[in-house]
């Protein structure tokens, strides 16, 4: 179905119609030509790579959002965060290096076990757990730009080592996770935060211990007074409706309208009740 000679002659015409037809064409296409493209990247010509990027790029992003769509409308209320919230980042960052980050993760896990296990009592280990993230991994709240959709996205928060409440909380949760703690987030109104045992903290601000007045301090400034409702863990599907939203809001201040309506459509199938 594919040959790659006259694709290469194709995306090498001088008419640019003619090179944008055909582009069409290898997108709508979609996966079927996915292999014998990435074998036109060993091309010794700039222009045809180029080109061959965009188009696989492309097909990518669409697979992953029909994906993510599929998704949303099964996510169970106890899914699995982590593996939706890659999902998630291939839909906006179809080449971000997924298989490096985990391995990386992974690595952080095994780092953070060997730490945990000298730990004495609870409040220690979270000690470990918050030093080690914030401190030796440098991972904070990005406050100057707050509303950067690459807050929300796993593998820009892991390289950047900045994030939201929210991504921060649920980075906690899956390295946590490697090290046999159990994190939950919490889905406090107005700041989420997280909870070891019985100890809240925020990982937004280098993993600060909280307590109950700084709770309600925060629950003042949204003219809420304290519920216990606010401090249960915040389910994997609560989670995502929450970073959906985050993201349909940033998407809509800045004007971007195809990705506002893209999440909308994620939002619409995930909220089921």
């Amino acid at each position: 179905m594919f040959q790659k000679e006259a694709i290469v002659r194709l995306l090498r015409d001088n008419d640019p119609a003619t090179v944008s037809l055909l582009k069409e064409q290898l997108i709508e296409a979609g996966s079927d030509g996915v292999a014998a493209l990435r074998d036109l990247l060993a091309l010794d010509d700039a222009a045809v790579t180029a080109h061959v990027r965009d188009i696989l790029e492309r097909i990518e992003t669409e697979d992953a959002n029909d994906e993510m769509l599929l998704c949303a409308h099964l996510f169970p209320e106890h899914g699995d965060i982590e593996s939706v919230w890659w999902l998630l980042t291939r839909c906006f960052e179809p080449d971000a290096p997924i298989a490096k980050l985990r391995r990386k993760l992974d690595s952080w896990g095994r780092r953070l076990r060997v730490l945990v296990a000298k730990a004495d009592s609870s409040r220690e280990r979270l000690q470990a757990l918050t030093t080690f993230m914030a401190e030796d991994l440098g991972f904070r709240g990005n406050a100057e730009e707050y509303y950067d959709p690459k807050n929300s996205l796993l593998s820009d928060v892991i390289e950047t080592r900045l994030g939201i409440p929210i991504s921060l909380a649920m980075l906690y949760v899956i390295v946590g996770k490697r090290a046999h703690m159990q994190i939950d987030g919490i889905n406090l109104p107005g700041h989420f935060i997280a909870r070891y045992e019985r100890i809240l903290f925020d990982p937004f601000h280098q993993g600060r211990i909280l307590s109950r007045p700084d709770c309600e301090e925060i629950l003042a400034r949204q003219k809420l007074k304290t519920q216990s409702s606010y401090f249960a863990p915040a389910s994997p599907r609560l989670v995502l409706m929450r970073m959906l939203a985050n993201m349909l809001f940033i998407f809509e201040r800045s004007g971007e309208r195809p990705k506002h309506q893209l999440v909308m459509n994620w939002l619409k199938a995930l909220d089921r009740d």
